[in-house]
């Protein structure tokens, strides 16, 4: 009798003979870790997707050119398969999985500082506590740090999930080299 995956376990990622993801296993398994996986999943709670709107709508006051994506899980789902088809070696996913990272943790550390410095909630509405931020550059200053923060969280879980699929091995970050102050 063949052995069958539980739902609780993510599907396989299916590549062809020269290494090529499988597009169909690879939108499985990214609907699969946006039910069952709760860091990426992030980017369906409604905070981000209010996130993702706030965003959209900062960049076309701007005049910023973005696509019109619909909802946050879909500039996800695109994201994380353009970065996977940008980065076809282990070194570019590594280098590009460190860089994700990087910014994650910036953007944490940043969004914990303003939280903390101007007694803003966590757990509520990101927007709406912005509105207790003084000026307006600090509000899009912490709502883009909000969106960064979510969007990393999700990116360099589901990306960790296909380096090791793909690699045999863990994702460990590159070393980071920073320029000499």
């Amino acid at each position: 009798m063949p052995e069958t995956k539980s739902e609780f376990e993510p599907p396989e990622l299916k590549t062809d003979s020269e290494g090529a993801i499988d597009p169909v296993s690879l939108a499985d398994l990214l609907e699969w870790f946006l039910n069952y996986d709760q860091k990426v999943a992030i980017v369906r709670h409604p905070h981000v997707e209010e996130l993702f709107q706030w965003k959209q709508k900062a960049d076309e006051e701007r005049g910023v050119q973005s696509y019109p994506f619909d909802n946050a899980e879909s500039r996800f789902a695109v994201g994380v398969s353009q970065a996977i088809t940008a980065n076809d070696s282990e070194e570019k996913l590594r280098q590009w999985m460190t860089d994700v990272l990087q910014a994650l943790g910036e953007a944490k550390q940043l969004n914990e500082d303003i939280a903390k410095d101007f007694k803003l909630a966590q757990d509520r509405s990101h927007v709406e506590e912005a509105e207790k931020l003084p000026s307006h550059d600090q509000k899009q200053f912490y709502l883009s740090s909000c969106w960064i923060e979510s969007l990393c969280t999700a990116e360099v879980r589901f990306l960790g999930w296909i380096y090791q699929e793909l690699y045999g091995k863990p994702f460990e970050p590159a070393e980071v080299t920073r320029p000499e102050d």
